[in-house]
């Protein structure tokens, strides 16, 4: 069981130790945890679950998440989105998908990791994915009163070696010692699992359609015991792509200009694309009128997309993620009627067309009972529960996703760990040298499917040195590769005759170092303080603008309840609070919030008052107070 202590400050009951399981996802991103033996994400107080994976770089500060949001289409050069598809790429891997972000992402030219420009400054993929771990990390400190440090974090299952290493590094970066990477899929069916009968063997198909990735995997589940059969899928694809094809669509509708789509106009676009995609599962048409602010005019465009166009641009996108299906059912070896339940994952499996296709292609009605946001992210709370030693009528048995190998003569990939394989396990074979005398071997490591190396992504090389020259063929080399419960490969060559022996844990070259995880963390503790103190300025600045607004609304709609002298004084306290802002002093700001918040609370009331008299005279208000209103002026 957890530990409990009191805070003495409060006198609350406050959880230590506490190990939480976190969904760092394209689109959207949870935190976990488990609560009496229920798994249940952590919210803020105030705020949603769900955080969007998005972040704003202002002069002031960083923001991440819902408020970073608007950011997207009024500063879409410092706003940044879809990180995760980031994640152990270089630029070469994502040089046709660059022109698509609204940001810059850098060329090196180098096989390096990509690197994501913002004004004069340059950030990983890993760092920034930090940054939203920290934003988690942060709001579930706030809400529980306790601090985290032990986490699990998933990740789709067909991430290579690079990627999942990607992620744990950004978890160091955070703060976080990452227990474990869960494969995305796994997690989501040990959530759904909670419901199955302890006495029956289920096999389930878990349909993965997130925003940037899709996964497909079959598992059995018997007892508690989660055995997965075989994992298929694409690191690439995902509702943005569906999003992408919409905004193809509409440009060539309206006959869009290829300058207007170069430019900040693609963000308005794409959010379209969004809200259309949603609007279309309970609708047959989507309809709005959209604003274009070009540096010399401003026009508006009305845009629509109705269900039949959704499906027709939608319909390449969902095939793809159904042939992935085939795939993994004929390396488990089971047909579709052998499913006992097809598990909804992901915010993309929300679109009715994508239901209806999912429905049609295994023959029976998907299960879509847990919120597909926040499936995973409950699951990996599951894990981590397992992982504290609180659960133990649960336990995972995960597979590999890809095939693991060296590369031999003339290029060939000779595969000692098949994918689908269970994981942990370890596996060698004995290779020889092929010229006489020969006193080094290269070895070098891949990850894939293909039979060539050339078409298989490079994960490590090294030399074994110093082996005894002998005639060729005569040398005994033993490779054996040891793949932990995380996917992280560790490989140690041995020459058997003279015990001469190298050992490696794979570190990518799309990772980071220790070293440079090190001095990260060094420095974000050296500028923690200084770092919390323009958080907490940001905070306050954000809160401030957002009650002028209401202030100005509020005037706007009921300055006929107000007297001359109230009203002058409402844009007194207003103007004061808009003077704070440009000090930049935090505490000055949050007084001239209190002082406004303090005048404007009787006035609320008075609002409420006569909405209530009206209302029983059969009459409404136009413009009642909004709850949102009456909550900033309370």
């Amino acid at each position: 069981m957890a530990k409990i202590s009191i805070d003495i400050g409060s006198g609350n009951l406050k959880e230590t130790n506490l190990t939480v399981g976190i969904d760092l996802g394209t689109t959207n991103s949870l935190i976990a945890k488990i609560e009496e033996g229920t798994p249940v994400c952590i919210a803020d107080y105030g705020k949603d679950t769900i955080v969007p994976s998005i972040i704003y770089f202002s002069s002031g500060g960083i923001i991440v998440g819902e408020d970073a949001k608007p950011y997207l289409t009024i500063d879409p050069r410092n706003t940044l989105y879809s990180i995760k598809r980031l994640l152990g790429k270089s630029y070469h891997d994502l040089a046709d998908y660059s022109g698509d972000l609204g940001y810059k992402i850098i060329d090196d030219n180098t096989d390096s990791l990509v690197k994501v420009q913002v004004g004069n400054k340059f950030y990983t993929p890993i760092e920034l994915s930090a940054l939203i771990l920290k934003e988690l990390k942060q709001r579930a400190e706030h809400r529980l009163k306790t601090p985290i440090e032990k986490v699990v974090i998933t990740v789709p299952a067909y991430f290579n070696d690079s990627q999942r290493q990607a992620t744990r590094d950004a978890g160091k970066l955070a703060g976080l010692e990452v227990l474990r990477i869960l494969n995305e899929p796994t997690a989501a069916a040990m959530a759904y699992g909670l419901g199955f009968t302890q006495d029956k063997t289920q096999t389930v198909a878990v349909y993965d359609f997130g925003g940037g990735t899709f996964d497909i995997s079959i598992l059995t589940i018997e007892q508690g015991v989660y055995d997965i059969l075989a994992v298929n899928g694409d690191t690439f694809l995902g509702g943005d792509d569906i999003d992408k094809a919409v905004v193809a669509f509409l440009y060539h509708k309206y006959e869009v200009s290829e300058l207007a789509q170069q430019g900040d106009f693609s963000q308005i676009f794409r959010l379209f694309a969004e809200r259309a995609k949603i609007a279309l599962n309970t609708r047959l048409e989507y309809t709005e009128k959209i604003t274009l602010n070009d540096t010399s005019q401003t026009s508006s465009l009305e845009l629509s997309l109705s269900q039949t166009e959704f499906e027709l641009i939608a319909a390449p996108i969902v095939d793809k993620t159904l042939n992935f299906c085939n795939l993994a059912l004929k390396d488990a070896d089971l047909s579709k009627q052998q499913l006992d339940e097809i598990l909804l994952v992901g915010g993309s499996t929300q679109s009715y067309y994508v239901r209806k296709r999912v429905e049609q292609f295994f023959g029976q009605k998907p299960n879509c009972t847990l919120n597909p946001h926040e499936a995973v992210a409950l699951g990996a709370a599951l894990q981590a529960d397992i992982l504290s030693g609180n659960r133990k009528d649960m336990l995972l048995l995960d597979v590999t996703p890809l095939s693991l190998g060296v590369e031999t003569a003339g290029g060939l990939m000779d595969v000692l760990i098949q994918r689908n394989t269970k994981i942990p396990m370890q596996a060698g074979r004995q290779y020889t040298t092929s010229v006489d005398g020969q006193t080094k071997m290269k070895i070098a490591v891949y990850q894939g499917e293909r039979e060539l190396v050339s078409e298989n992504r490079k994960l490590a090389e090294f030399n074994l040195s110093d082996i005894p020259a002998m005639p060729a063929g005569l040398p005994k080399v033993e490779i054996q590769f040891q793949l932990d419960e995380n996917s992280i490969l560790t490989i140690t060559a041995k020459e058997m005759r003279s015990g001469v022996q190298q050992t490696v844990t794979v570190q990518p070259k799309y990772g980071l170092t220790d070293k440079q995880v090190e001095e990260m963390l060094l420095a974000s503790i050296e500028y923690a303080q200084s770092d919390m103190q323009t958080r907490l300025l940001l905070e306050a600045t954000e809160e401030a603008k957002q009650i002028l607004q209401y202030t100005d609304k509020f005037l706007s709609n009921h300055s006929a309840l107000l007297t001359e002298q109230e009203h002058t004084e409402f844009k007194r306290l207003a103007e004061i609070l808009g003077q704070k802002i440009q000090t930049k002093q935090k505490d000055e700001i949050h007084t001239a919030i209190e002082n406004l918040n303090e005048y404007s609370r009787p006035f609320a009331e008075r609002v409420m008052d006569t909405a209530i008299k009206q209302a029983l005279k059969g009459k409404t208000l136009e413009s009642p107070v909004s709850d949102k209103l009456k909550n900033q002026l309370d």
